[in-house]
Order: C-alpha cells, then structure tokens, then sequence
C-alpha cells in the first residue's frame, strides 16, 4: 500500500504543472546626463600686498596680450615691490568717477619703454566697477601706471564716434578680491597742494607701498567679474 500510494504521488508531481512568477522587464538604462567640460582658467592672478592690504587681480592676458605682458614684466621683475605705490585718489570727483592709481613713484630710469595702445574696441573689455586699465597721456605711451575703478566709468572706453583723442584707456584686469583695500586707500587723507593740473588735491598723503607682487593660483572663489563686454575683435 505504501508503496502504491508513494508511486501515485510520484504520478501526480508529474502531470501537475510547476507554478512559476512573471518578473516585469527591467526598466531602460537612463544613460547618465552629458556635461560641457569646464575650462580652466589659466588667466594670470597676482596679488599685491600694500600698506592697506591685499589685493588680487585677474589679468586678461588673452583679450589684452600687450598690456598685460607689460604689467607681469613688473611684477616678475620685483619692480613693481621696489618703487610702486598707490598715490592718487579721485574722490574729488565724486562717487560716479572714482579710482585709486598706482604705478612707479620712485626712479624712472626703472620704467620699461611705453607699450602699444589696446582700446576697449578691440579688446571688448569695459570700464566697469573693478577694472584695472593704463594710464596715459596719449596712445602709446603708458608704461607703469595704471589704476584701479571704483564705479563704472563708461566714458573711458573708446569711442571712435567721439572728436579729439577717442581711444579711452587699455583695460587688462579686474579686482577679484580686496574692494574693501581699493576703498580704503580711496579715502585716505591727500596733499592739498600736491599734483600738477587736474591732480592738484588728488594726491594721497601719506602713498600707499605696494610692499609685495606676485603671481598666485586661481583662487577657487574669483567671481566671473564684468570687464570682459564682448568678444575681442579678430
């Protein structure tokens, strides 16, 4: 009997269908999105360290090859923490035109020869808050000096439209860090009598020493900044 009813379950193992679960297919692979890589910013950084502080500036060496070749000739050359200093200050003019220059205050034999003028036209740089341009006299004559903006200035960028000398200043920078140091020497106490011309009450008394200059890493904060208007003109 046993061995009966063992053959009849044996017999029914076999004619009963195994019972089986439908898995659902698995979902489509989402492929992972496609990024843009991001470019490195190989722009020059260099920082200046003054009596008032620190200050970093970005350096558009490729929209301004020139001008800003001429200013990291200082500055690799250790001139620029030998003789430069910041001695002027616009606030005279009121908050709509401020700057604060800097340049070589010392011996001029350490001045190298005036470099060819880049107009904003060409670089399609602007003269924004922050802006690091040349200064000059005429074209072609700018050789240490440059300063710093504390308020948009439009008008010193070139405008071929406009009569007499037209081709506004050489921007080739931007403040990236230290306002509060550009604004500080901005309001320093000047020499009421100092100055030749327009600079008569314009010249900061004591100057502020550029005691070092060099060249830093990108820092990992630098804001994208505004001088950069438009692409450079082929």
């Amino acid at each position: 009997m046993f061995s009966f009813l063992a053959l009849s379950l044996a017999a029914a193992a076999q004619t009963v269908p195994a019972q089986t679960t439908q898995l659902p297919p698995p979902p489509p692979a989402v492929p992972a999105p496609v990024t843009a890589p991001v470019e490195a910013d190989t722009r020059p950084y260099v920082e200046l360290v003054t009596d008032a502080g620190k200050i970093v500036i970005r350096i558009e060496n490729r929209r301004a090859p020139i001008t800003a070749a001429n200013f990291l000739r200082y500055v690799d050359s250790k001139r620029m923490a030998t003789v430069f200093k910041f001695y002027r200050t616009t606030r005279s003019w009121g908050e709509g035109n401020a700057l604060v220059q800097g340049g070589n205050r010392g011996d001029a034999r350490l001045n190298y020869p005036p470099i060819a003028h880049e107009p904003t036209t060409v670089t399609g740089l602007t003269h924004c808050k922050g802006a690091v341009a040349m200064a000059r006299l005429a074209p072609g004559d700018a050789t240490s000096d440059f300063f710093i903006l504390l308020s948009d200035i439009p008008g010193f960028d070139a405008d071929p439209s406009a009569s007499g000398d037209n081709a506004g200043f050489a921007v080739f920078g931007e403040l990236v860090s230290g306002l509060d140091v550009a604004e500080k020497i901005y309001a320093a106490p000047v020499s009421p009598a100092k100055g030749e011309g327009v600079m008569i009450g314009q010249m900061l008394e004591p100057e502020f020493k550029i005691l070092s200059a060099r060249r830093i890493a990108a820092p990992a904060d630098a804001p994208q900044g505004c001088v950069v208007k438009a692409a450079p003109r082929p």
